[in-house]
């Protein structure tokens, strides 16, 4: 029996016709992690795999847990957690690694998405703002009038981005957000002057500090931080899956988590350096010591047994509300965007 605790928008938007998805598919096949080849064949799309957040979709891979489960599980990857719940709504993967805020976004459209396993307990968000600006952005309350950039437009960023300008009263239609991804194009962007500021997450935090490029406004990486900009828990990094499928697989799903809850208790009796030791090499972009660094300021978001924070859903029901009018304007059954089920028996 499914045990659940008591206890936008843009994302249409960001829904693609279907030969976006085809090209998208093809160009996330070729950074894909394949899995073994052997084992109950699984696709999931990870919203940036080399972004520390979803580290544990990788991780798993790479400790060999989803074998272990006998899974072949394949791991592709899209810069945005919104293409990832794209992906996953059309049918193109079984599961999407992003944030817990998409299932309530879609209840809103018909869509019937749930978190089977809840990674991280806060955002991993970190929202800078540049050298150039850091004179005229000190807090969410200087966002009018201003560029700030986001992973993608409907994505987790835009929303934590939204709520923090609402919140400090700032209108939505005041600012522009922009799409710039992570990595490389959002440090480009943020260089060049295309964006005075935005959210994202590390290594891009570590290496915008490293090259002086930018300054932190709000760090959202630990529970802490979560509790002073968001006023709660914030459960972010997660994997979901379309309801439907999870009842008609149950035992695969079972498998799934399991294999994530190893991953999270190995984490939390590990130090940055022994799991980027683990990572694909190629994570660190040449600087090893810089992505241990950016690892070990994003552990504290990772809960060690995939439990759904209590009060979590709460949170981010709150905070969508504050700038999503379908939200404000839905009564979303909580109960149904997340299940304890598989983590309950993983333990």
């Amino acid at each position: 029996m499914r045990k659940s605790a008591r206890y936008t928008t843009l994302a249409a938007a960001g829904l693609l016709a279907l030969s976006s998805l085809t090209a998208c598919a093809n160009d996330a096949a070729s950074t894909a992690s394949t899995g073994s080849g052997k084992g109950t064949k699984v696709k999931i799309m990870v919203g940036g795999l080399d972004k520390v957040i979803y580290m544990p979709a990788m991780l798993t891979q790479r400790l060999g847990y989803f074998d272990a489960e006998g899974l072949d599980v394949e791991l592709l990857s899209e810069p945005a957690g919104v293409q990832a719940e794209t992906a996953l709504v059309s049918g193109q993967v079984q599961g999407a690694v992003g944030f817990y805020d998409h299932t309530l976004d879609l209840q809103t459209k018909g869509k019937s998405v749930e978190s089977v396993v809840q990674f991280s307990r806060a955002p991993g968000e970190v929202e800078v703002v540049s050298t150039k600006a850091s004179g005229d952005i000190t807090s969410p309350k200087d966002f009018k009038g201003k560029k700030l950039g986001v992973t993608g437009l409907g994505s987790s960023t835009d929303f934590l981005t939204k709520y923090l300008a609402v919140k400090n009263g700032v209108k939505v239609s005041d600012f522009t957000p922009v799409a710039v991804g992570a990595g490389p194009t959002f440090i480009s962007a943020l260089q060049q002057g295309s964006i005075d500021g935005g959210m994202t997450t590390d290594p891009t935090v570590a290496t915008i500090l490293d090259k002086k490029a930018g300054k932190i406004l709000l760090d959202m990486r630990t529970p802490e931080g979560s509790q002073e900009a968001l006023g709660g828990p914030y459960p972010s990094s997660s994997l979901y899956m379309q309801t439907d499928w999870v009842n008609g697989h149950k035992d695969t799903v079972q498998k799934m988590v399991n294999a994530f809850v190893k991953t999270l208790k190995w984490m939390s009796t590990h130090s940055a350096s022994e799991i980027a030791a683990k990572m694909p090499a190629d994570y660190s972009q040449g600087d090893k010591t810089l992505y241990t660094e950016a690892i070990k300021s994003t552990l504290p978001m990772f809960t060690d047994d995939g439990v759904m924070p209590e009060n979590g859903p709460e949170t981010v029901e709150k905070v969508l509300k504050a700038f999503n009018p379908n939200i404000q304007n839905a009564d979303v059954d909580l109960a149904k965007t997340y299940t304890t089920e598989f983590v309950e028996a993983a333990k």
